[in-house]
């Protein structure tokens, strides 16, 4: 879970620092030691130098990043508006671009490592130059690609693998592509709806940050007495500001240490700090699940619409998020408050792990990774069995467990359409936004490293390379903001035809929902040999 190892970086930082010390200054003589506190500050004005540059960097591109973010909106747009026309021709060319794209990083990744296999100092290791800021160090070593090249070929097997295995599900698939699109043309106001969400989430992530920091700066300020060489009988103890503590010891100064107080208040701030991460937690997994309750409720009203499209109600996203928040608010608030204990738990296996990770007893960490990976595989499930819950929800308006035990036995009773035909959707997006992110990432690579010479003259030189990586990132996310909404379609609509299946027999008293085109593709996929 990417936030826990944010939550676990910001954690360690203080008593990462205070280890990397103890174990500098271990086995020195007492004057050697001394010289500790002084590499921290050196190392500390280097890191802000670095981020300084870093923030240049970015202040002097932040428009071409924003171009690069338009591209990927606009890229990821025009895909899921082609796929109602030509989705069949689109995803195969998605297929073999995935694939060219990732023999062409083969190929260019062993060239690489040829010719600096060539260059005098080929044998230097990332071991032996350890971490840098700048990234671009790390690129002219030969291991570095050498790393890549093994990366990317793992990769490609894989992919290969699996489109020989799953080359006739993947037709099938193509058709419930298909009727997704349909459905998102017919709604297109759901592919704007992640900006709600985007909005939601950033003011779960603000309101977290600001109640942090009034937290950890609550309180008196609290300032300790320093020495140069640690022989003053006040070192490290309470001073004022106002005193005058070098005439007791010369050199000596008075430093403001951190806020705090002997209050019980000041006392339980770490509780404090606990709630509001947990807090966070609950209301940013409330916010998602909100977004996915709204988007199912509009694809299923055109899934159960008997004559598309006009039997579809009017503003049908608008109408289900006035009933996800009227009426399933506690619903979706009990989903994500077992979402987020589950990850609540995790957090605190990371950050035991993270502390142990010294410690010599091997059984404690063995339980802590069979731990780590039972919860891990938990959250997992729980976000399938919460995804699909709120699916029900949207269809029938019951409440979170009804829905939940519906929704579970269903998908059980269709369990192999879940595995070859849903999963094989889910492939096929991801190779999408796959393509997307990484065209425009090894564009924006070659864009501002000054390898394409058109526009070259307006662009700085950077300092590090994280801008290129932000552009990547970034456009990843935006991506995965459009294709979550097609993604959650496909659920909809698959969740609905395993009900529509179980409710009607296609007579004229109860006819099927689903496009009769669609039903007779999935059907005649049923009836082949199954591999």
């Amino acid at each position: 879970m990417w936030f826990s190892k944010m939550i676990m970086v910001l954690i360690g930082l203080s008593t990462q620092h205070s280890k990397n010390t103890r174990q500098i200054c271990k086995g020195m003589e007492r004057p050697t030691c001394l010289s500790c506190p002084r590499m921290g500050i050196s190392n500390l004005l280097n890191a802000k130098q670095v981020v300084t540059k870093i923030f240049e960097d970015y202040a002097n591109t932040w428009h071409w990043i924003l171009i690069g973010l338009v591209i990927t909106m606009v890229l990821s747009l025009l895909f899921i508006l082609l796929l109602r026309y030509i989705a069949g021709v689109l995803l195969w060319l998605i297929i073999f671009g995935v694939v060219g794209a990732i023999g062409y990083g083969i190929w260019h990744c062993f060239w690489e490592y040829s010719t600096l296999g060539m260059k005098p100092g080929s044998n230097i290791t990332i071991s032996d130059i350890g971490f840098q800021p700048d990234l671009a160090v790390y690129l002219n070593l030969s291991q570095t690609w050498l790393i890549f090249m093994c990366f990317l070929a793992v990769i490609e097997g894989i992919i290969v693998i699996v489109l020989i295995f799953l080359r006739k599900r993947i037709c099938i698939a193509i058709s419930l592509l298909k009727e997704g699109s349909r459905a998102i043309g017919n709604i297109m106001s759901t592919l704007f709806y992640p900006l709600v969400t985007f909005l939601l989430v950033t003011i779960c992530i603000a309101y977290w940050a600001v109640t942090a920091v009034f937290l950890a700066s609550s309180g008196d300020a609290i300032y300790k007495v320093t020495s140069p060489d640690g022989k003053c009988i006040y070192d490290n103890s309470t001073c004022n500001p106002t005193s005058n503590i070098s005439k007791a010891c010369p050199g000596s100064q008075c430093n403001f240490a951190f806020y705090g107080g002997e209050s019980l208040y000041h006392k339980n701030i770490l509780v404090f700090q606990i709630c509001n991460l947990f807090a966070f937690l609950w209301l940013v997994n409330f916010s998602i699940a909100l977004g996915q309750c709204t988007l199912a409720g509009a694809f299923a009203s055109y899934y159960w619409a008997l004559k598309k499209p006009d039997d579809i109600p009017p503003c049908p996203l608008f109408s289900s998020f006035s009933r996800a928040i009227r009426f399933h608010t506690g619903s979706l608030a009990f989903g994500s408050l077992i979402l987020g204990s589950v990850q609540f738990i995790r957090i605190i296996l990371e950050y035991l792990d993270h502390n142990l990770k010294g410690a010599q007893n091997n059984v404690a960490q063995f339980l802590l990774k069979c731990l780590k990976c039972c919860f891990w595989c938990l959250e997992r499930f729980i976000k399938f069995l919460n995804r699909n819950a709120y699916i029900m929800i949207a269809i029938y308006g019951k409440n979170f467990y009804t829905s939940a035990r519906e929704a579970f036995f269903l998908l059980m009773r269709n369990i192999l359409r879940v595995a070859v035909l849903d999963k094989v959707t889910d492939f096929l997006l991801f190779l999408g936004k796959l393509l997307i992110s990484g065209g425009v990432g090894a564009l924006a690579f070659f864009f501002f490293t000054h390898k394409i010479p058109i526009l070259q003259e307006h662009l700085p030189v950077l300092n590090y390379i994280w801008v290129p990586l932000t552009v990547t990132f970034g456009s990843y996310i935006v991506a995965q903001g459009f294709f979550n909404v097609y993604s959650m379609c496909v659920d909809t609509l698959f969740l609905c035809f395993c009900e529509d299946l179980e409710r009607n027999d296609g007579s004229s008293s109860r006819p099927y929902f689903i496009s009769p085109n669609l039903h007779q593709i999935l059907r005649k996929g049923e009836d082949e040999p199954k591999l």
